[in-house]
């Protein structure tokens, strides 16, 4: 336990160490090179601005944050249903699988203006937004855990006349939930990406809605350089609580199938 406690916090300590080196780099690169702050802000004026600027980073952190939890909980409800139907019919899923590839392959800047366009200016554009570009890796994951079961086991499912909704259900589904924590760990990150995408897109447009994504448009607008690096610091640690959350969501509702598959030491 001791051990585990000091490697815990060694690999944090190294992490915050790169940190400092880098902010130590950078600050001795715009000092000597003599770089405008309107292009390149000290680090001392990028926390400066963080912490003049903290409501608005705050309330853009949470509209994001809640966009982006929105939009991977859609991915993760649509993209398991979807995969558990390509589960059960190799025709489906070589007929549909190209377009749901097709999510993952076309620039989400090319149809977010297309959604705004259907849908119309709101934070349930940003949500759908976040949920397509989430989508794929829920799709791709666990599709390929609920059709990589063990022969075996399928064998003997088959032998005790097992019906296919029972063999889904006590078979498949507990196979692909290592598949679904995996592909959950990936769309997190997407999934924030699409929020400040949607938001890009949004501008100002939609009254008393302020994300990240909208406060980066005002900021770029007015030059505010060292806000602007804030703001994409702020959008970092958005991602990185999301993962935590899931990791942590996965960890105390999941364990039961992913005992022995060494979730709980990453």
């Amino acid at each position: 336990m001791k051990k585990a406690i000091l490697a815990w916090c060694f690999q944090y300590a190294t992490a915050i160490g790169v940190m400092f080196l880098l902010a130590a780099i950078w600050h001795a690169l715009v000092v000597l090179r003599g770089i405008e702050p309107i292009i390149l802000p000290t680090p001392l004026r990028v926390l400066e601005a963080a912490i003049r600027e903290r409501e608005t980073l705050f309330k853009g952190f949470l509209a994001t944050g809640m966009a982006a939890s929105l939009g991977l909980t859609l991915s993760i409800a649509l993209g398991s249903l979807i995969a558990i139907v390509f589960s059960q019919s190799k025709t489906l899923r070589s007929a549909f699988y190209p377009y749901v590839l097709f999510l993952q392959t076309v620039p989400i800047v090319a149809i977010a203006p297309l959604l705004i366009t259907w849908c119309g200016y709101g934070a349930h554009t940003v949500v759908l937004v976040a949920a397509i570009i989430s989508i794929f890796p829920i799709v791709s994951n666990v599709t390929a855990g609920l059709i990589s079961v063990d022969e075996n086991l399928k064998d003997l499912f088959e032998l005790h006349q097992a019906t296919r909704w029972q063999t889904l259900i006590k078979l498949r589904i507990p196979n692909a939930i290592g598949s679904l924590i995996l592909g959950m760990r990936v769309s997190t990150g997407l999934a924030v990406i699409g929020a400040v995408v949607g938001e890009f897109f949004l501008g100002t447009g939609v009254a008393g809605y302020s994300g990240l994504g909208t406060v980066m448009i005002i900021w770029q607008n007015r030059s505010r350089t060292d806000a602007l690096i804030a703001v994409v610091f702020v959008s970092t640690l958005l991602g990185l609580a999301m993962l935590g959350a899931v990791n942590l969501g996965t960890r105390l509702l999941l364990r039961r199938w992913t005992v022995g598959q060494n979730f709980e030491n990453e």
